[in-house]
């Protein structure tokens, strides 16, 4: 449902004033995190903080902002991926056509991990693995961690809130947070302009486009298969969480738009996703164009366009 701040017609108000705007919206995304942190820090114990979220919702940088408040409460954090957990690609699971899937919580050393925070737990100290996107294989040098009492350890990743994977962690321990972009745009009439996954495609496609080279059909191509990750093996769970916290930057769609809507317009007639562009820039256009130029070095939204020219 709308309310008055996530309508076309607020943003494009608020949009006047483009350095307080973004500053708002910093401020109430760093000011959730920062509650969190102060939790974690009330707990007086080793928290591990497990952190799901489906496909550019801003994972990373909650995390890395998580470290930093813990940090002015004088608490260390590491972080685990559960990405370095997965198989080799060779030994992956299999679609019935006898593609790898590597969306499944199947395709994580589920067995590996238990050994390592179980080591992490009970030693304070173990070996983590990595994994070579690139080989498609774990590499073999591990990396060394080691805790004190006091710290905390965060894992992230798809599966953060499976049971296969938190059932064999101590639940008067866990602290599990769900992160996503939990909010639409509506316009005056409350039809929706943009909703949740538009705009982490938005995201996830000026960001491919960006930093992998990946043209606007072969980010919607690969957008069919993350949503059937997350439709299977991550939504389901969601409600497993302590913690819901929306990452929305409402002046997001205007500083995205412009790259976002030259990208779409590049799809050619014949792509079977044509008519899906097309629905997407109308709703783009809605929105004012601001230059990034006032967006923190720090911000999530920074993955997505990329650090300060200089």
């Amino acid at each position: 449902m709308a309310n008055k701040n996530n309508t076309v017609e607020y943003i494009v108000a608020a949009a006047n004033e483009p350095e307080k705007f973004i500053a708002q919206c910093e401020n109430r995304y760093n000011n959730k995190i920062k509650r969190i942190a102060l939790e974690i820090a009330q707990s007086g114990r080793t928290e591990i903080v497990m952190i799901a979220g489906p496909s550019s919702a801003g994972k990373t940088t909650s995390a890395k902002k998580l470290r930093e408040h813990l940090l002015e409460y004088g608490i260390r954090s590491h972080t685990v991926s559960l990405d370095d957990y997965y198989v080799d690609n060779c030994d992956a699971p299999r679609f019935p056509d006898g593609t790898p899937d590597f969306e499944t919580v199947d395709a994580l050393d589920i067995a590996c991990f238990q050994k390592t925070m179980g080591e992490l737990l009970t030693k304070g100290e173990t070996e983590l693995p990595e994994f070579d996107f690139l080989e498609g294989k774990r590499k073999k040098e591990y990396r060394h961690i080691e805790i004190s009492d006091r710290d905390v350890i965060i894992v992230e990743g798809l599966h953060a809130l499976n049971p296969k994977i938190t059932d064999h962690l101590p639940a008067e321990r866990l602290l599990k947070i769900y992160i996503n972009l939990s909010s639409r745009i509506y316009d005056a009439k409350g039809n929706i302009v943009l909703n949740k996954r538009n705009m982490r495609f938005v995201r996830r496609m000026v960001r491919d486009y960006k930093f992998r080279g990946n043209s606007v059909e072969r980010s919607y191509k690969m957008w069919l298969t993350v949503r059937y990750g997350e439709d299977t093996y991550l939504f389901p769970f969601k409600n497993n969480a302590d913690i819901k916290l929306n990452t929305i930057h409402l002046y997001e769609s205007c500083i995205l738009k412009d790259t976002a809507v030259e990208l779409l317009k590049e799809l050619p007639k014949a792509s079977e996703f044509y008519k899906e562009s097309q629905r997407l820039i109308r709703s783009l256009q809605k929105f004012p164009s601001i230059s990034s130029d006032s967006v923190p070095d720090d911000s999530l939204m920074r993955e997505f366009i990329g650090p300060k020219e200089s």
